[in-house]
């Protein structure tokens, strides 16, 4: 089934979130006053520039590793994957927690010694999702913020709970979780905000409002929704309903949810979704997933220029049951995504051997790799 992205403009989106679900005492926002755009002037190239200099196989592996954000265990670990190039470290539940905490062997040591820009991200949801939570402090799940506080009040909450990460020298958080609690599933359950698309879309939003106010990069997850899937990703292969049903289920709060919202990227589940997916393929390997998310051609959609995140590609066996790590990156690189996530932090200069392979043999171009680079 094809579908066609509607055209409302975002306060028309906004309105629509802001209706789904009141909380105690939450009375809708009014909307934004728009700005009119400044005009952009480009200055015409000059007739003696240069020709574009081709890429060393140096700077082509630089690309293909910057795309890549993967798990450590402490300081020096993560020293060795960030002098591999890396973009961005995940800091594990099983990370010790001293790369938080201590001074000379943190966040900020590790900056210092690699002397270039990266990424820190953590899965900081509260509930039961919640990592190193004794340094970070402890904060309710999705479902009790949605039941007990207001939308504004989950924003302030998410504000103090970024400020936290932010403390801790990390940079993005992957959540909210944007699943409609529809199925009872045990992996989704109090993770999710709601069981309607309209109250999860307004609570994610407003978290993920909170995070960015603190300087932290909010991620939605798991496009294109998890909360009917057959079951979990983690055990093996879960299958969603049919695109038509899943339309009015999770996927039709991410519209409203990015128009809401600044700075936020989103990660793709390892789902298989009957109607839109290449066969069994999961989304995190399959580019007609990445193409409905950039569209937005889905009921309520937005097109979505923002970062595109894998869920992890290492430790979840719908992922690992089909393929190896190294090859798993190269696909989802191939299929769209802008960063490759994975929790083991194994493998990656093979990982990076297969992306440049991709490029060679013409699945993925440098220009594709300097796009994604570049999304931040």
């Amino acid at each position: 089934m094809r579908f066609f992205h509607s055209g409302a403009v975002v306060v028309a989106l906004t309105a629509a979130l802001a209706a789904g679900c009141a909380g105690p005492g939450d009375a809708p926002a009014d909307p934004p006053a728009s700005s009119a755009a400044s005009p952009m002037t480009t200055a015409p190239a000059s007739s003696l520039e240069a020709p574009p200099t081709k890429t060393t196989p140096e700077e082509l592996r630089a690309l293909a590793a910057s795309l890549m954000v993967v798990g450590v265990t402490d300081y020096d670990d993560a020293l060795v994957k960030l002098r591999q190039g890396v973009g961005g470290i995940f800091i594990t539940s099983w990370a010790d927690p001293a790369i938080l905490t201590e001074p000379g062997r943190d966040i900020a040591a590790l900056r210092e010694a690699v002397g270039r820009d990266f990424s820190v991200s953590i899965d900081f949801e509260g509930g039961r999702v919640q990592r190193h939570s004794s340094v970070l402090g402890e904060f309710p799940s999705p479902r009790e913020m949605a039941d007990t506080m207001s939308p504004q009040e989950t924003e302030d909450l998410a504000l103090r709970m970024g400020r936290s990460l932010r403390e801790r020298g990390i940079t993005i958080d992957f959540a909210p979780v944007l699943d409609v609690d529809s199925a009872g599933l045990e992996v989704v359950g109090d993770r999710s905000f709601g069981t309607e698309p309209q109250c999860a879309a307004q609570y994610a939003a407003a978290f993920a409002r909170g995070l960015h106010a603190a300087g932290v990069k909010p991620v939605f997850k798991h496009f294109p929704g998890h909360g009917a899937a057959s079951g979990d990703t983690h055990k093996g292969a879960a299958v969603t309903p049919p695109i038509e049903r899943l339309s009015h289920l999770d996927l039709r709060g991410y519209g409203p949810a990015l128009a809401d919202s600044r700075g936020a990227g989103v990660m793709v589940g390892h789902l298989v979704v009957p109607g839109l997916s290449s066969g069994d393929v999961p989304s995190s390997i399959d580019p007609a997933v990445y193409g409905l998310l950039r569209s937005g051609a889905y009921p309520q959609g937005v097109p979505f220029g923002g970062t595109v995140y894998t869920d992890d590609l290492s430790g979840m066996r719908a992922i690992t049951e089909r393929l190896s790590t190294a090859e798993a990156v190269a696909q989802a690189v191939v299929a769209g995504a802008d960063r490759a996530l994975w929790s083991s932090g194994e493998a990656v200069g093979e990982a990076i051997d297969k992306v440049v392979a991709a490029v060679a043999d013409g699945r993925l171009t440098e220009e594709r790799l300097r796009a994604s680079a570049g999304v931040l």
